[in-house]
């Protein structure tokens, strides 16, 4: 009788977007982000036409830091499994 089933000592394949290359570019990526909506939440204070959309780069700078300590978190986490 032939067994059909794989070894089990063999490794799990990592997808691509579960790489250090993809986390380090994401979180590269997303402190550009971050970086330019403080750059936006200068240019909004400074001119008084655009003090109402100050909410602009603040939301762009608070969701750009969560992806990015999202992904230091995952890639700390694939540091430490190792």
């Amino acid at each position: 009788m032939l067994d059909d089933g794989g070894p089990v000592f063999r490794k799990p394949i990592t997808p691509w977007y579960h790489s250090r290359l993809a986390y380090a570019a994401v979180i590269l990526t997303m402190l550009a982000a971050f970086f330019f909506g403080i750059a936006g939440l200068r240019a909004a204070r400074e001119v008084t036409a655009y003090h109402d959309y100050v909410w602009v780069p603040v939301l762009l700078m608070i969701l750009s830091g969560a992806v990015a300590v999202a992904a230091i978190i995952r890639l700390i986490h694939s540091y430490a499994a190792k």
